[in-house]
C-alpha cells in the first residue's frame, strides 16, 4: 500500500507537545499513539476527529496524568504521526474502527474513560457498544451518532459539500485553517495552531485522509460511513448501563446545542453541561471547562500532595 510517512523533525518544534512517540503495526501500516502516566493506572482514551490529530489533547494530557490517569491518544491513520495511504477511496470508517479495535486489544486496556468529539464519537463509541467491559464511563463531546430521523445541521450539509469540492476550499484540505477558524473564544495563537495542525502534512496527497471523513458522512455515503453500525450503536448504548456524560460547546453549528439536549434526552441517567462560547473543537476552546467536567465525573485518585 503506497503511503506517505511524515517525517520525524516536522514535530519537533511545536509547542507544548514533549511527549514521546509510541508505534503498533497494523495491517502492513505504522500507526501512533501517546502513552502518558502509570501503566497500571486507568485509562483516559482521547479520541481526535477531523481534521486533527493527538495535538488537540496536548493541554489535557499532564493534568489527566497528575489526577491519576493513564493517557492514551491515538492518531487515526492517515492523521498525525500515524501513517497515511495515499489513496483516498482506502478511508472508510469501518476501517477506522477495526484499527481502534486493535489498539484496544494489543494493549489490553481496561477501566477506560473515553472521550470522543467529532468523528471520534462513531469510531470511540463503536468500541464501547463492541467491548463494554472494558470500560468505565463515557465523555461525549460536540459529536453524533447516525441514526433514522438524525437532523443534519445545515452546517454540516454544507461543510460537506465545501468539502468534496476542492476548488472552494483553495484547491486543498486547508487542516490548519480550519481548525483555527472554528475557534470561538478568544485568546488563540490562530497561527501557531495553524502551523502545528497543518505539520503531519506535505502536500495534497497526505491529506487523503482529511479529504475523506467529510466524504464518509453518511446522509451521503451510508456505506463509507458506517450508516448501519452507527444505528446500532446509537440503539445499543443506552442499554449498557455506564456513565454517560455529555458536553458540547454551544456555538458549534455542525453538532449543535439543541442536538445536544436532544441525544442527552435519549439516554438515560446521563449528565449534559454546557460549554457556554464554545465552538466545535472544545478541547481547544475550552480546555480548562472540559478538564473540570471530566475529572469532576471521574477522578481516578487523589492527586499527590506535598508534605508541609
Amino acid at each position: 500500500m503506497h503511503h506517505y510517512r511524515t517525517p520525524d523533525a516536522a514535530f519537533e518544534a511545536l509547542p507544548d507537545f514533549p511527549f514521546e512517540p509510541h508505534y503498533l503495526d497494523w495491517n502492513g501500516l505504522r500507526v501512533h499513539h501517546l502513552d502518558e502516566g502509570a501503566a497500571d493506572a486507568p485509562v483516559m482514551l482521547l479520541m481526535h476527529g477531523e481534521p486533527t490529530w493527538s495535538y488537540l489533547y496536548r493541554n489535557w494530557i499532564p493534568p489527566l496524568a497528575a489526577a491519576g490517569f493513564r493517557v492514551i491518544v491515538p492518531d487515526h491513520v492517515g492523521f498525525g504521526r500515524s501513517d497515511k495511504p495515499i489513496d483516498d477511496d482506502w478511508y472508510v470508517i469501518e476501517r477506522h474502527c477495526e484499527r481502534l479495535r486493535h489498539l484496544i486489544d494489543r494493549l489490553d486496556l481496561r477501566n477506560i474513560t473515553i472521550v470522543v468529539q467529532d468523528w471520534g464519537g462513531p469510531i470511540g463509541l463503536r468500541q464501547v457498544c463492541d467491548q463494554p467491559d472494558r470500560f468505565q464511563r463515557v465523555v461525549i463531546l460536540n459529536t453524533w451518532l447516525h441514526h433514522q430521523g438524525y437532523e443534519y445541521s445545515d452546517g454540516i450539509r454544507m461543510w460537506r459539500q465545501m468539502a468534496t469540492n476542492p476548488e472552494q476550499l483553495g484547491g486543498d484540505m486547508p487542516t490548519g485553517r480550519i481548525v483555527a477558524g472554528s475557534l470561538r473564544r478568544e485568546g488563540h495563537d490562530r497561527s501557531a495552531l495553524c502551523a502545528a495542525y497543518d505539520a503531519p502534512y506535505d502536500g495534497a496527497a497526505s491529506k487523503a485522509g482529511a479529504r475523506r471523513f467529510p466524504f464518509c458522512i453518511p446522509f451521503a455515503e451510508p456505506h463509507a460511513g458506517n450508516a448501519t453500525s452507527q444505528q446500532w450503536c446509537f440503539d445499543t448504548l443506552p442499554t449498557l448501563g455506564l456513565p454517560i456524560h455529555l458536553a458540547f460547546g454551544d456555538a458549534d453549528g455542525v453538532f449543535t446545542w439543541e442536538w445536544a439536549q436532544q441525544w442527552h434526552a435519549q439516554l438515560p441517567g446521563s449528565t449534559l453541561d454546557r460549554i457556554v462560547g464554545s465552538g466545535h473543537f472544545p478541547q481547544e476552546d475550552a480546555t480548562a471547562d472540559c478538564l473540570e467536567i471530566v475529572l469532576r465525573h471521574g477522578r481516578a485518585r487523589p492527586p499527590a500532595t506535598t508534605a508541609s
